[in-house]
């Protein structure tokens, strides 16, 4: 059956700019690289904490369609305040946080092609607690 989700997959337009982003300013390990015949690095995988990844391919990026289903990735946060402090001191802009209608806190960045991602952290009230393990 299934147990988690094991990766979000994003082409991206720039793969040595979305590293920098998701590497050195989100914070997430390099895993390990997908490469073509001649060596080149075509592709990515991030470690986002237990058993998640972010997994990247450089390619042309189609302009979000008013329609898409897609809306964004949340990544689990310890501490909302702490994490958005040290994102933008690496120069990355987050929104203000806020509790949100499920009783967790969440607050917003955009990658460099415009994926937006929350950053989430549960409380005891959440309304996911009842699941979480």
């Amino acid at each position: 059956m299934i147990t988690a989700l094991a990766h979000a997959c994003f082409t991206v337009s720039d793969l040595e700019r979305s590293i920098r982003f998701y590497r050195d300013g989100l914070g997430l390990t390099q895993a390990f690289d997908f490469t073509d015949p001649n060596g080149r690095r075509t592709g990515l995988y991030l470690h986002v904490g237990g058993r998640s990844f972010i997994e990247l391919f450089e390619g042309q990026v189609a302009a979000p369609a008013d329609r898409q289903s897609y809306r964004h990735i949340c990544l689990e946060v310890d501490d909302i305040e702490a994490t958005a402090r040290a994102l933008r001191g690496r120069g990355i802009e987050v929104s203000e946080s806020k509790l949100g209608g499920d009783q967790s806190y969440q607050a917003w960045i955009t990658d460099p092609d415009g994926n937006r991602i929350e950053l989430h952290q549960y409380t005891p009230k959440s309304w996911q607690a009842p699941s979480l393990r």
